[in-house]
């Protein structure tokens, strides 16, 4: 298969560079991935300005803009031929529940379906050592079962796929999304000019779901794998109610 790759970390991250490793054993890869972490944009794309691409390597270049920026480039500019699917990672760090709204990561994948691919997004979290990432035990679950992963992915659906960061895994479960619930803090400064400045300090994350959620399985040592729709749905409960509206 020709695959594109990206994530949100950067072109140097080393879930990256191992994903891309373990699939180019078996598939052409080719990697289009931001110049610098741009974790936490969400869909964003570069509009009225330039993107610097550069070529580091055979198949591997950097972009200036943001992860639909590279998947964007790459499909318009940079592959000879359209890719069979797009992955997106892996990412340090979960893409759990409501993080999907925020997540370049998923930014990726949710762009490759918008775009006619498959998309997938990947993602391990390690809650005891953030210091410590093992990136492999995911890449090689993703190369013996990509066709099969790939499968999962409709015109209107991308596949998030979660674990921990860890040697094994228990198993792997089709969930749903979570509720993430982000309690931040934000401090506030003046500066001696009188301006104001915010501080996002970021905080805990609470999550809540049933058993049969992404949280849960990641947190029983499983590989969660969601599949969501990359376009907005409409809510429609409204319809019956008699809404009545004066002008």
């Amino acid at each position: 298969m020709r695959l594109l790759i990206t994530n949100d970390d950067g072109i140097d991250a080393p879930g990256i560079i191992t994903l891309a490793q373990t699939l180019a054993t078996e598939h052409e890869v080719w990697v289009v991935a931001p110049d610098k972490n741009r974790s936490a944009i969400s869909s964003a794309i570069s509009m009225d300005v330039s993107l610097q691409i550069i070529k580091k390597r055979d198949r591997w270049y950097s972009c200036s803009g943001v992860p639909v920026d590279c998947v964007i480039s790459g499909l318009r500019t940079i592959l000879p031929a359209p890719p069979d699917a797009i992955l997106s990672g892996i990412n340090k760090g979960a893409n759990l529940g409501t993080d999907v709204v925020y997540s370049g990561t998923c930014a990726a994948a949710r762009q490759a379906i918008i775009s006619g691919y498959p998309g997938i997004a990947l993602s391990i979290e390690n809650f005891q050592n953030r210091n410590k990432w093992n990136f492999k035990p995911l890449a090689d679950f993703v190369r013996k079962n990509l066709r099969e992963l790939v499968s999962l992915c409709s015109p209107e659906v991308f596949v998030n796929i979660n674990a921990l960061s860890a040697d094994s895994y228990a198993g792997w479960k089709l969930t749903r999304l979570s509720k993430r619930i982000y309690n931040n803090t934000i401090d506030t400064f003046t500066a001696p000019d009188g301006s104001s400045y915010t501080f996002f300090k970021g905080g805990g994350v609470t999550t809540e779901g049933g058993g049969d959620c992404d949280f849960a399985a990641v947190n029983q040592g499983l590989i969660s794998i969601g599949r969501i729709h990359a376009q907005p749905t409409d809510a429609d409960d409204m319809k019956e109610k008699g809404l009545k509206l004066i002008l």
